[in-house]
């Protein structure tokens, strides 16, 4: 991934109900939501959430299917995960399997 790109997707991020979408789809997994649910399920207006939904989609975040009349938005978990590996690519010094979740930053100061 390239730093624009992680960028652009942080900035996606920086807002708390754009946060709480994508992390509301990441939970929902491959079936993904409807607007309509994703509105219920956080409590808010449609008009409100169509902007985020919007932005988030631009950021590539979001992928989104029309059924019917409706449109489908699931996360883009290889984008998720592209992500992640640009944050933890050098972890450690390049040594990203000395870094492993649930290991203490302490532990991590014998990766020099």
């Amino acid at each position: 991934m390239e730093k624009s790109a992680a960028i652009t997707v942080f900035e996606s991020l920086a807002s708390s109900v754009r946060l709480d979408v994508f992390r509301l789809l990441v939970e929902r997994g491959p079936q993904g939501l409807v607007a309509g649910e994703i509105a219920a399920a956080l409590e808010l207006p449609a008009t409100n959430l169509s902007f985020h939904l919007k932005a988030l989609t631009q950021s590539g975040l979001l992928v989104v299917v029309q059924e019917g009349r409706f449109q489908r938005y699931r996360a883009n978990m290889a984008l998720m995960t592209d992500l992640i590996g640009y944050l933890t690519d050098e972890c450690c010094g390049g040594n990203p399997g000395a870094c492993l979740p649930g290991r203490a930053a302490a532990d991590c100061m014998d990766c020099d």
